[in-house]
């Protein structure tokens, strides 16, 4: 088999197989703790820029199929599993892992020792990193993981938004519908796409809402325009401070029509009533944190993706706290005390991932009159 290998800017050099397609891509070397969900992870926006690695030892196991994406395209920069499948079992399932990688172009790496590489980032935090099944040199690898220029500062947003607004109608359907059960569209949403997970869409669909999709790079002015009943501001990747124009946007929207954001949409909600973000040492990448609604003293399960955060010690006194992590204490969701729009970092629309949070998007809802 093609052998690959992973150059991490500490130095370290990881030697595996390769699979999917052949190549070499750089990015910030990440890690997911979902036992599944990595057909929702590969086509995740918000993973745009990064090589991600899975905890879970055997990735594969179901295959892949064309309901399970979240986007268009793969949009991670390389994937890393311990042990590949490759002879998937499930009724669903339309191609294997390895033929849905090399069909989209993204090169895969298995074999190594992904607990040692977790370890390894999550005491030194992420790191850049190369992936590459056609430079097999580790000093040069090496010096190429030195030179990315890593997530901060970086707006990666441009690279993942559509090109233009669209309407959005798609449901969860029968599989799903006992998730959020299917109400009349008697609500209009205009859905600000900064590189959106499609499950998102499907729920404010689910809820009761006429969707219309505009690209993150809209205006305050673009966004009104629509005279929506509520605006909401998605996922996506790269640094929030980075995306000025869509900080001004918001900031354009707060108090004219009701908001909620999730991810990204909740860091530049944060950014736009003048709270700070700082990025995190590693991250938190997985479907199984817990997060604690401090309104009714419940802890939530939640599906997670996101490598920076706002700063709670840096929320004015109109804005309050009302998720917090009980892993590490960060925020995880924030209200204003005056206007309808509030935000949360984890992702409630959980694909992959538990629905202990559903319940966001009915409280969306209830603030468009």
């Amino acid at each position: 088999m093609t052998q690959a290998k992973l150059a991490l800017e500490d130095g370290t050099v990881y030697t595996g197989r390769a699979f999917g397609a052949a190549g070499e891509r750089p990015g910030e070397v990440v890690f997911n703790t979902g036992m599944t969900g990595y057909q929702e992870v590969l086509t995740d926006p918000s993973y745009k820029g990064q090589i991600v690695t899975m905890t879970y030892p055997l990735i594969g196991n179901y295959g892949t199929t064309a309901d399970d994406q979240e986007s268009d395209a793969v949009q991670v920069e390389g994937f890393i599993v311990r042990e590949l499948a490759r002879a998937p079992s499930n009724f669903r399932s339309h191609r294997d892992l390895d033929t849905y990688l090399r069909a989209s172009n993204v090169v895969g790496l298995e074999g190594i020792d992904t607990r040692a590489l977790v370890r390894r980032l999550r005491v030194r935090g992420s790191m850049s990193g190369v992936l590459s099944t056609t430079d097999l040199d580790d000093a040069s690898l090496v010096a190429k993981a030195r030179a990315f220029p890593g997530m901060e500062g970086r707006d990666l947003v441009r690279e993942v938004v559509p090109d233009r607004a669209y309407q959005w109608r798609q449901g969860f359907g029968a599989f799903a519908d006992h998730v959020i059960p299917a109400r009349p569209a008697d609500k209009h949403v205009v859905a600000v796409d900064y590189g959106m997970k499609w499950n998102i869409l499907r729920c404010l669909t689910q809820v009761g809402c006429k969707v219309t999709v505009v690209p993150g790079t809209a205006s305050a002015e673009d966004i009104l325009r629509h005279d929506p009943d509520g605006v909401f501001l998605s996922n996506g990747p790269g640094d929030p401070a980075a995306v000025g124009y869509a900080i001004d946007a918001v900031k354009g929207v707060l108090g004219k029509k009701p908001v909620f954001g999730i991810c990204l949409g909740h860091q530049l909600m944060g950014l736009a009533l003048g709270a700070k973000t700082f990025k995190l040492k590693f991250g938190h990448r997985g479907i199984n944190q817990p997060v604690l609604n401090r309104a009714t003293g419940q802890v939530e399960i939640t599906t997670q993706n996101h490598g920076f955060a706002v700063d709670a010690r840096s929320l004015p006194a109109a804005v309050e706290a009302t998720h917090i992590n009980l892993n590490d204490q960060t925020l995880e969701g924030l209200r204003h005390k005056g206007l309808p729009a509030f935000s949360v970092q984890y992702h409630p629309e959980a694909a992959a991932g538990p629905h202990d949070s559903s319940y966001l998007f009915e409280e969306f809802r209830k603030l468009m009159v």
